[in-house]
C-alpha cells in the first residue's frame, strides 16, 4: 500500500489529518509562495498547493503526496501571512465588521493520478476596537496565519459567523480530502477504534 506524505509544515493540517485517523509522514515543501496575484483566489490556492505537492512528489515518486495552501480574500484582495505586527494589525482592521472568504487549495499526486480542488468558507468578524486588535496581535497568534488570525485559537473570539466548512478555515477541507484520498488508496486507520458490535 502507498504511503501518504503531507507536503506542509503546518501543525494545524497535521492535526486535522490525525483527527481523521490517517497515517502519514510530513515533509515540508520549500517552494516559494510568491505566485502571481493575477490568478483568481481559486487558481492561486490550487496552484500553490500543486507546486508544494509536486516539490515533495519529485523526491518520493512511489508515494501519495498531499499539498495545501490557505488564503483569506477580502474585496478581491488576497491576504496571505502578515510579514510583521503592523501588517497583521492592518489586515485585522480591514476585516473588522466585514465578511471575507477563506480559500484552501488541495493537491493530491501519485504515480497514477493527480487531483486538485479547493474549498471556500465565508467568515464574518465582529466590529473590533483598535485595543482588541492590538491585544490579539500581541498574543503572537497572527504571525503565521493567512489573514492574520487563527479561527481554532484565540482568534475564535474575533469571529461572529461562518458559512461553510469550519475545517477549511483551519487549513484543510477534511471531509472532502479524506474522500479524495480514498480514490488514491489511502484510507483511515481505524485500528484504534472501539468495537461497537
Amino acid at each position: 500500500m502507498k504511503s501518504l506524505i503531507l507536503a506542509s509544515g503546518s501543525p494545524r493540517r497535521k492535526e486535522l489529518l490525525e483527527i481523521a485517523r490517517l497515517s502519514f509522514t510530513v515533509q515540508k515543501s520549500a517552494v516559494s509562495e510568491d505566485i502571481s496575484k493575477e490568478y483568481s483566489p481559486e487558481q492561486f490556492v490550487e496552484q500553490l498547493a500543486l507546486h508544494k505537492a509536486q516539490d515533495i512528489y519529485s523526491k518520493n515518486p512511489s508515494d501519495v503526496v498531499l499539498g495545501a495552501d490557505t488564503v483569506v480574500v477580502f474585496n478581491k484582495q488576497i491576504l496571505g501571512k502578515p510579514e510583521n505586527d503592523k501588517e497583521a494589525f492592518n489586515m485585522l482592521r480591514m476585516l473588522s465588521g466585514e465578511t471575507h472568504h477563506v480559500f484552501t487549495g488541495v493537491a493530491i499526486i501519485s504515480e497514477e493520478k493527480k487531483r486538485v480542488f479547493h474549498g471556500v468558507t465565508e467568515v464574518t468578524f465582529w466590529n473590533l476596537s483598535s485595543e482588541e486588535i492590538e491585544e490579539y496581535v500581541r498574543s503572537g497568534e497572527s504571525s503565521d496565519k493567512a489573514g492574520a488570525y487563527g479561527i481554532q485559537g484565540y482568534g475564535s473570539t474575533l469571529v461572529k459567523e461562518i458559512k461553510g466548512d469550519y475545517f477549511n478555515v483551519v487549513g484543510l477541507p477534511v471531509a472532502q480530502t479524506v474522500r479524495e484520498l480514498k480514490e488514491f488508496g489511502i484510507s483511515n486507520d481505524l485500528s484504534q477504534s472501539r468495537n461497537i458490535s
